[in-house]
């Protein structure tokens, strides 16, 4: 990348050429025995915080085998967030690296911290729409030998592909490759029931997420170009818009401008990447130990007369619906089937409406949602978990059919089983965002090559570094307000691309060529990975 003539400053004289990033620091002895030291502080935490919690339920341990799973799979959950911080913060942290505002290490620390943060007050909504990709039935069922094995399948299939690419140095998405791991799981799952390999995913939300994936490097790509654009007619600063001098660091408005968007970025791919792998872990506590997180025992009592509420508002819209019909028996299987299928048959809405007022009579006879026998958690959880997305496909199937307040009334209830059932525990965010962060600190350097040397011809500008990072941090922010999942490689990368090509800098076509390729191989080798993983693990377990 150095270049070994002068070229002409902007004042007209010679300057030196911008030099390439030390990458290559020796080994520092006390910062590994601090990354370690804090990596076992994590796990201690983590360990507290599961005994802690299940201590205050009242329960007795009488077997360990669930607790050792449960480690287990905590630890490859973990590992998944481990690899995605090194794989994918790699790209917020190259265009500081290659305008020399910060050097690499301690840009690499500064990314990981922001991370952490991001995690740490992000808002779940983009972990429960990951989860609610998976088949419902093992969702119900996720403490079973099924359960475990899709859990291992596709978070395995997720690291694999991922170590894979970041081998190569090619910036793929982790986003795109959990979102494959999950079809993969769920269309092997439906083949093996001996369904059609179509029923086996919620493909209306894939779509939603698809798009979000697919999009978001177009509009990285675009708008990167169009800020530059824009940037050179109302910045007229020259110096904005050239390549650092040797390893001069840039004017301090524009280190702070840089620094400013490489911690947005890092910021926002903690609030939103972080999630993906709480979702998980969630599902992994529920399956595990559901008696301390299956229902959300931090509700308060007061909220028992609002559930009751909505609940009898609930089964009155669900009732009305399906008048003239009735069931005999348990209702679950009716709404089990239409959860899966999507198709309404004759006993779904009064199976529907019936489950509605058991859950509110279950709640209603304890008292609140903590006084739950332990025995029962999880039963009453996955009622109120079937329901929950009953009526979520209800709202999208029959929009036609529903008034304004018939579909409010079933939003407000909705809302309220969310609360109980969709939580994150504090102490998961601060373990996802360790493991993120630290993994941001670790195997940074193939990925921050390929984005500040290998998209452009030219050296990275500090405009174009900025502009890609500002587009980033944007569309990662706004994909978190709606709960979808993006990936920060995508958007970051073809940034970087779409401010090289409207400079005119000129694009590495191999490199280009490289990195679409693994993203469209992304989604299919995934499904591929995480469905043979299913297949044997089912058989294992």
């Amino acid at each position: 990348m150095t270049d070994i003539a002068l070229s002409e400053g902007i004042e007209g004289g010679p300057v030196e050429p911008a030099a390439r990033p030390n990458l290559d620091k020796g080994f520092n002895p006390l910062t590994m025995i601090i990354f370690f030291g804090i990596l076992a502080a994590g796990l201690l935490f983590v360990s507290y915080s599961i005994y802690s919690d299940v201590d205050a339920t009242g329960a007795k341990i009488t077997n360990y085998l669930p607790y050792l799973l449960l480690m287990v799979a905590l630890l490859i959950a973990l590992g998944f967030e481990f690899v995605n911080g090194f794989h994918d913060t790699a790209n917020a942290v190259a265009t500081v690296i290659y305008t020399h505002s910060l050097p690499a290490e301690f840009a690499v620390m500064w990314s990981g911290f922001f991370n952490f943060l991001g995690v740490l007050v992000s808002s779940g909504a983009v972990a429960f729409g990951i989860v609610s990709l998976l088949p419902v039935e093992l969702i119900l069922q996720v403490g079973s030998s099924a359960g475990f094995a899709m859990v291992f399948a596709l978070l395995i299939a997720a690291i694999i592909w991922n170590l894979s690419t970041w081998y190569f140095g090619l910036p793929a998405s982790s986003s795109h490759t959990l979102v494959g791991s999950i079809i993969g799981v769920g269309i092997t799952n439906a083949l093996m029931r001996g369904r059609d390999g179509t029923s086996g995913v919620d493909w209306s939300k894939a779509v939603e997420i698809g798009y979000a994936l697919l999009v978001s490097p177009v509009v990285g790509f675009i708008c990167a170009a169009v800020l530059l654009m824009l940037l050179r007619v109302f910045v007229r600063s020259p110096a904005l818009y050239a390549a650092p001098e040797g390893n001069k660091v840039p004017p301090l408005w524009i280190r702070g401008l840089l620094i400013l968007t490489c911690t947005g970025v890092s910021f926002a791919h903690g609030s939103n990447d972080g999630q993906k792998g709480m979702g998980l872990i969630m599902l992994i506590l529920i399956g595990t130990v559901p008696t301390a997180y299956a229902l959300n025992r931090a509700l308060p009592d007061s909220e028992l007369a609002i559930f009751e509420k909505a609940s009898s508002a609930a089964s009155n819209v669900i009732a009305a619906k399906g008048a003239g019909y009735s069931i005999i028996g348990d209702p679950r299987p009716a709404v089990t089937q239409y959860v899966s299928e999507h198709q309404i048959a004759e006993g779904t809405y009064p199976s529907l409406s019936v489950l509605v007022k058991d859950i509110a009579d279950q709640v209603q006879k304890y008292g609140a949602l903590n006084k739950v026998p332990s025995q029962l958690v999880g039963n009453t959880r996955n009622d109120m978990y079937l329901t929950s997305e009953a009526i979520r496909f209800l709202m999208k199937d029959k929009a036609n059919e529903l008034s304004t307040q018939e579909v409010a009334t079933l939003k407000a209830y909705k809302g309220e089983l969310d609360a109980a059932t969709k939580f994150i525990p504090n102490w998961v965010k601060i373990a996802v965002a360790l493991a993120l962060g630290l993994g941001t600190m670790i195997g940074w350097k193939r990925i921050v090559v390929t984005v500040g040397e290998k998209i452009g011809k030219t050296h990275l500008t500090y405009a174009q570094g900025a502009s890609a990072e500002l587009v980033a941090a944007a569309t990662i922010f706004a994909a978190d307000n709606f709960g979808l999942p993006v990936s920060t490689t995508h958007v970051l990368s073809s940034g970087v691309a779409g401010a090289m090509a409207a400079n005119g800098s000129g694009l590495q076509v191999a490199t280009i060529r490289n990195m679409v390729m693994a993203w469209m191989l992304t989604l299919p080798a995934a499904i591929l990975l995480s469905g043979t993983l299913y297949f044997i693990f089912s058989r294992i377990f």
